[in-house]
């Protein structure tokens, strides 16, 4: 069963991570995305909702199919009300962990989209949104 175009799922607990996964991987296939621009986004996603749960403290992710002229994209926004990132410029850096992810890190995840926007306010959440076009 496809997911619905748009929609909405909490992360606040291991489950919801495998739970991103499922949903991700549905929404590409429906999508007929490549298996290699699947994979792309099924680890992006699983990396940026765990950093939801661990470094926000939970919070959720939202998608949305897109639809520009004849290209068909998905994008994901992941949302938190966390303590934000301190040093966007360190985060962004390729090398730099907090430890106990993937070690993709957000650069990372940059890498396996075609758009990637990160807003972090300190102790008021980030929001990182990224896209991946057919």
């Amino acid at each position: 069963m496809a997911p619905d175009p748009t929609g909405t799922l909490p992360l606040e607990n291991e489950q919801h991570i495998v739970t991103s996964r499922q949903v991700v991987r549905a929404l590409c296939q429906m999508l007929k995305f490549s298996l290699v621009d699947q994979t792309k986004m099924v680890t992006a996603a699983s990396e940026l909702s765990r950093n939801t749960l661990i470094h926000g403290g939970g919070g959720r992710m939202h998608w949305a199919v897109l639809e520009d002229g004849m290209r068909r994209g998905l994008q994901l926004r992941f949302e938190d009300e966390g303590p934000g990132i301190a040093d966007l410029q360190l985060a962004m850096s390729d090398g730099y962990t907090s430890g106990g992810g993937m070690g993709l890190g957000l650069p990372g995840s940059k890498r396996l989209v075609s758009e990637f926007d990160l807003r972090s306010t300190p102790g008021q959440g980030t929001c990182v949104s990224i896209v991946k076009w057919k």
